[in-house]
This record gives structure tokens, sequence and C-alpha cells, in this order.
């Protein structure tokens, strides 16, 4: 699977807690997806409609836990039409970096700190 987008950034909390919240906070959405959780790799994955699929992993960092997450392009037909569609969508990578960056501020949240800008990548 082609990544069509990827971010990294690192909240200053434990792993098994950002796991958890992030757990929460991308499955428990209104769309039908379907859900791939492996706790122990502290990988999850969410995938829907024709293309779209999301895949997260959390991992130890000396700061608290790094989170990484790409999106793929998991279509089976008309896969080559993924990346062309997605040019009618302007600014596809930078709502999917907004996105990320206010999910690493509410994984963050209470108890934790803001992500560390300085260790946030986006491609």
């Amino acid at each position: 699977m082609k990544a069509l987008a990827e971010a990294s950034g690192v909240v200053s909390r434990p792993p098994g807690e950002v796991f958890e919240a992030l757990r929460i906070r991308v499955t428990g959405g209104g769309y039908p997806m379907k859900t791939e959780v492996d706790r122990e790799r502290g990988f999850l994955a969410v995938q829907g409609g024709w293309w779209y699929r999301g895949e997260y992993r959390v991992t130890a960092d000396p700061a608290g836990a790094r989170v990484e997450h790409r999106v793929v392009n998991a279509a089976t037909r008309g896969r080559w039409g993924v990346p062309l569609a997605n040019r009618f969508f302007v600014g596809f990578r930078a709502r999917t970096a907004a996105g990320f960056v206010r999910l690493l501020e509410e994984l963050g949240g209470p108890g934790g700190h803001a992500p560390d800008s300085g260790r946030t990548v986006v491609r």
C-alpha cells in the first residue's frame, strides 16, 4: 500500500495512555470502519470507504510517546484513480497535517502536555 501522507510527533504522556486515548478517539466516530488493534505492538488501523486506510503506531520515546500516522491507498480496484481523485481534493496533505497536530494536542490533554512541536514531522 502506498502512503499518501505521513506525520509523526511526540506527546508527553506514557505510551499506554496515549494508545488507549487514540483508540477511543479513532474508533469512536460515526463512520462505518474496519478496525485493527494490536496493543502489544502499539498499532491501530482504521479502514473505510473505497480507498482510505489510516494507520497509527504509538511507541515509547524519552519524552513520552511517539505517535506515527500514515494515510495509505488501500483500494483493491481502481487503485490508480485514488491519487488522481485526491488531486481534486486540493489541500489533502495540509488538512491531514493540521488534523494530526490537533490530534496530538488532544492526546496530550488533561494531565499531559502539548506536543513537542520541534519533534513533529509532517510529510
